[in-house]
């Protein structure tokens, strides 16, 4: 399974009350350090509410990054999070 599908898998479970979207931007820093733009390591996250509730936005981001924790150990190297 590739990075995306394993990160949307993830997050799906914890944030079902979002819709999400994850983009690979990883081909924007091709040539950056002699990268090659491959292996899904540079990743968008887009989370919109399907409620009007308010969420406390640096818990999801804590939350998030606790999540990968291990894609992070295993070639991810940059994460946006994008909540709307």
């Amino acid at each position: 399974m590739k990075r995306k599908e394993r990160i949307k898998n993830l997050l799906n479970n914890e944030f079902s009350d979002f819709s999400l979207k994850i983009i690979d931007n990883s081909y924007k820093h091709k040539g950056h350090f002699n990268f090659n733009g491959e292996n899904e390591t540079h990743i968008k996250i887009l989370l919109e509410k399907k409620s009007k509730h308010n969420v406390d936005r640096l818990k999801i981001h804590q939350k998030i990054n606790k999540i990968l924790k291990s894609e992070f150990n295993n070639g991810l190297h940059s994460l946006e999070i994008k909540i709307f």
